[in-house]
């Protein structure tokens, strides 16, 4: 009678961890992709509700407001005048840069864009970008 012990080779534990060395080496750039793709969506998210809230201050104090973008150090302000209402900082929160076509949007006390152009504010994460866009009367795309 002889006895057999159950249990793996190292042949088979060498195998087993080379093909999981090749699907973990295949699939690490598909999940970095992923976790750009979810910064810049949700990035533009929070900056699509700052600007909602700045349209929605300068209907209820029926002022001017101003969204300020700071691309240096990735930082979207609300100001009325020379109060800061609203400070959010994307590139801490989601690691993204931010590039836009003017250094600020303002709303007038009717909730439409004042200005003569529209804003554009790219959010971009590795290989991932994406725009956000805001019209002359003050509506948002993104």
């Amino acid at each position: 009678m002889v006895m057999r012990r159950s249990g793996m080779t190292l042949l088979e534990l060498l195998v087993v961890l080379a093909i999981g060395g090749v699907l973990a080496t295949l699939s690490l750039p598909r999940l970095g992709r992923l976790r750009d793709g979810s910064a810049v969506r949700a990035a533009l998210s929070d900056l699509g509700a700052t600007f909602a809230s700045a349209r929605q201050a300068a209907v209820s104090r029926r002022a001017y407001v101003a969204v300020v973008f700071d691309t240096a150090s990735g930082t979207v302000r609300i100001r009325v005048a020379s109060e800061v209402l609203v400070r959010r900082d994307l590139h801490a929160a989601y690691g993204i840069a931010l590039g836009a076509n003017r250094d600020s949007a303002v709303y007038d006390p009717r909730g439409l864009g004042f200005g003569v152009s529209n804003v554009s504010v790219t959010v971009r994460r590795g290989s991932m970008v994406d725009t956000f866009t805001m019209s002359r009367l003050g509506r948002t795309v993104w």
